[in-house]
């Protein structure tokens, strides 16, 4: 399930759980499971970044690559 969710929906089901424990009302055992359904959101929302970062990082290598203008000539 959770590695269908994008990283949007990941992080508003992340929201979801975070507010449902801020609020206080839930019991010790529906507290403790949605602490484990938000690292469970987290943790998507965590891979999703990484992926989105290696690609920038990839897509900034080649322009790293190409040689330099000479300088001094125009």
């Amino acid at each position: 399930m959770s590695e269908e969710l994008t990283y949007e929906q990941a992080l508003e089901k992340l929201d979801e759980k975070l507010k449902l424990l801020e609020d206080g009302d839930l019991s010790l055992e529906d507290a403790l499971t949605a602490v484990d359904e938000a690292r469970i959101y987290l943790k998507v929302c965590t891979e999703r970044l990484e992926v989105a970062r290696k690609k920038i990082e990839i897509r900034a290598k080649p322009e790293e690559c190409l040689p330099s203008p000479p300088r001094g000539e125009g």
